[in-house]
């Protein structure tokens, strides 16, 4: 039918200015909140939309200045033959590069035949359609689609709710299955005359003593009503639309009482048997009311695992699932960069399909640290939710999320997250020496390192770092989570038999544990993973770690401090 190759807005709600070449088929939209992800559906649904008017306000322009126009222009391809016909729209064709992606002034050998739909809001709020192309231009020639091609193109638009695409009002999926044949006036007239006329006043004998009122006052003041003024159905407030006529089940019971998720993935998939006459479909919050295998079950009907595609697509997403069940280039990542928006197609930055699957959540945010393994991880969710509880502002509300980098892989997964356009931070031991050149690269590109020093491993540095009522603490922590006569047999170990479970007991108790104590107790943890699990080393952060911050040594805190510093920024 139409295919949208370009997409231009400018000055449009949160979006200065942008310009997007989408896929033929399933384009989701994604990244954190408040990125202007609706407001391009939006863009699409006011230009494209089947529409004699629109209601604008001064909000709806950039930063509220409506000096400076709304533009949103859609140049359409893979158009049909109406949509061609030179008589009509001759002037107005351009010529598509879909290698380049420039729209050349008029077709030609290499290029789509393609039309430019715009809409143009000035400071009068009055919207204009208008179709652009040079050739016009300079002919001093100005047209719009003709009302048959604009609801012909117009997109099915799936909200929160869908109750209008159940019924044959105009626009809905229902009417573009039936070519917007379904022509019921006559029967529904003869159908409002019958209800006035079965209309029994008789039967509301309230009515009786007011319309006898209603008679005398009216031959009083020489009114001619007759002898009696009666009660019945007014002809011209009683009246039946497309959208009287609706699905019911075979109890009679109307579609529209479905739950909310089974009636979104009914709507999609009357949308993909009504493809041949719409092919442009936009849903907000495509996983909004499903259960995860129903989000897959949506996307399916939309056609997102079809080699060709029988809709072209426009979606908004927060769903993980959603991610991790679509292919990277079906993902546009939308971000906004200086004074412009920027809509990035995933598969942009190469082979990152195992990345994406992996980190689905992470996509969804705007700030990612790779932390090197899940003891990291769980630190940092400690250390969050203790300083929330303390009026701090939690890294969510930053934006930001954390990653495994599942130690040796740390850096791959934060370049390749990194490639995608994401704001990047890795947090990492130091016991071993990061890859030299992929460090170079991560940081050369806006990536920042943090990790702690001396050559240590984060248990190493907490049992170093804080004082020793803490330590003991984490001695506990890890007695608990390990069994005794295990943390004693790697004490043995580690000291080859000089110093036992209990020498370290006592010496915490008497004086605290020296340098050489505090030492052998990293080592042990390092080595023996006796808090290597998120859950465990949340704890830590959570209840040991947190609580003893303000006490604890700089070398743990300034990489901490520096971690949470950079989320903050990001958050601004």
């Amino acid at each position: 039918m139409a295919l949208i190759r370009v997409l231009e807005i400018e000055n449009f709600r949160a979006i200065r200015k942008l310009r997007w070449l989408p896929s033929a088929g399933m384009n989701c939209l994604i990244g954190p909140g408040d990125t202007g992800k609706s407001t391009i559906l939006d863009a699409i649904d006011l230009c494209l939309g089947a529409r004699r008017s629109l209601s604008f306000t001064d909000a709806d322009f950039h930063g509220v200045n409506f000096d400076q126009p709304i533009r949103i222009g859609l140049t359409l391809g893979d158009l049909d033959d109406d949509l061609k016909n030179l008589d009509m729209y001759g002037d107005f064709l351009v010529g598509f590069n879909a290698a380049t992606g420039i729209v050349e002034e008029e077709p030609g050998t290499g290029l789509e035949t393609a039309l430019t739909l715009q809409l143009t809001v000035r400071g009068d709020l009055e919207p204009e359609w208008t179709l652009v192309s040079p050739r016009a231009s300079a002919a001093g020639r100005t047209r719009n689609l003709n009302w048959a091609d604009r609801v012909r193109v117009a997109p099915a638009r799936l909200g929160v709710t869908g109750d209008t695409h159940l019924t044959w009002r105009r626009g809905s999926v229902l009417s573009k299955l039936t070519g917007g044949k379904a022509d019921a006036s006559n029967e529904l007239t003869r159908l409002a005359r019958e209800l006035r006329d079965s209309f029994d006043q008789k039967e509301l004998k309230e009515l009786e003593e007011s319309l006898k009122l209603v008679t005398t006052a009216a031959g009083e003041m020489g009114v001619p009503v007759g002898t009696t003024v009666q009660a019945l159905i007014d002809a011209g407030s009683l009246s039946f639309t497309g959208g009287t006529i609706s699905l019911h089940d075979e109890e009679g019971v109307p579609l529209r009482s479905l739950g909310l998720g089974s009636s979104r993935l009914l709507i999609a998939a009357l949308q993909r048997k009504a493809a041949e006459k719409a092919t442009t479909f936009l849903i907000d919050e495509l996983e909004y009311g499903l259960e995860p295998h129903r989000i897959i079950r949506l996307l399916g009907a939309l056609g997102a695992k079809d080699e060709a595609p029988p809709l072209q697509v426009f979606a908004t997403s927060h769903s993980p699932t959603a991610v991790t069940e679509l292919s990277a280039h079906q993902l546009h990542i939308v971000r906004k960069t200086g004074d412009q928006h920027i809509v990035s197609r995933a598969s942009g930055a190469g082979d990152v399909q195992g990345t994406i699957r992996a980190h689905a959540h992470a996509l969804l945010a705007s700030s990612i640290v790779v932390c090197e393994g899940g003891s990291e991880i769980g630190l940092m969710r400690g250390l969050d939710q203790h300083f929330t509880a303390i009026g701090e502002r939690p890294l969510a509300a930053c934006g930001a999320t954390l990653v495994n980098g599942n130690g040796d892989e740390t850096f791959t997964r934060a370049i390749a997250l990194q490639s995608l356009g994401y704001r990047m931070a890795i947090l990492r031991d130091s016991d071993k020496p990061a890859p030299a050149s992929a460090e170079a690269a991560f940081t050369a590109s806006g990536g920042s390192v943090f990790a702690w020093g001396g050559g240590r491993a984060l248990e190493q540095e907490l049992f170093n770092a804080l004082p020793t009522g803490p330590v003991s603490e984490l001695l506990e922590l890890a007695i608990e989570a390990k069994d005794r006569s295990l943390i004693e047999a790697h004490i043995k170990t580690i000291s080859k038999g000089a110093t036992t479970l209990h020498d370290l007991e006592t010496e915490a108790l008497i004086g605290g544990l020296g340098v050489d104590s505090r030492t052998l107790l990293g080592n042990a943890a390092a080595r023996f993973g006796w808090l290597k699990t998120i859950t465990t080393m949340e704890t830590a952060g959570r209840t040991i770690v947190g609580p003893a911050y303000d006490d604890a040594d700089d070398s743990l805190t300034a990489v901490i401090d520096g971690v949470l510093d950079w989320v903050a920024d990001g958050g601004r």
